[in-house]
């Protein structure tokens, strides 16, 4: 039996803000989740290594303006934070 990750649970520890950053934040990294499963079979973010996100920032968005960019780079940062890992993104 599979059941869906659930990305709010996940980073509900470590979402702080205002309302709309916070689902901004989620939103982002369920665009993110989606796209490393689709890319790399990767469900969810325990499996993940920093090189799949660091394909996602640079391969995925990395025709976005910068804004997005750094935008999703902050919420990377965020699902690193909540992972326990010392990863580091450049903006």
């Amino acid at each position: 039996m599979s059941r869906s990750f659930d990305m709010e649970l996940f980073l509900a520890g470590v979402l702080t803000g205002s309302h709309t950053t916070r689902r901004r934040h989620l939103h982002q990294a369920k665009v993110m989740q989606a796209e490393i499963a689709r890319r790399w079979q990767r469900e969810t973010p325990w499996a993940w290594h920093r090189k799949h996100v660091v394909w996602f920032l640079k391969d995925c968005i990395g025709h976005r303006n910068e804004a997005t960019r750094y935008y999703y780079v902050l919420t990377a940062r965020l699902l690193a934070l909540r992972l326990g890992t010392s990863w580091l993104f450049k903006l």
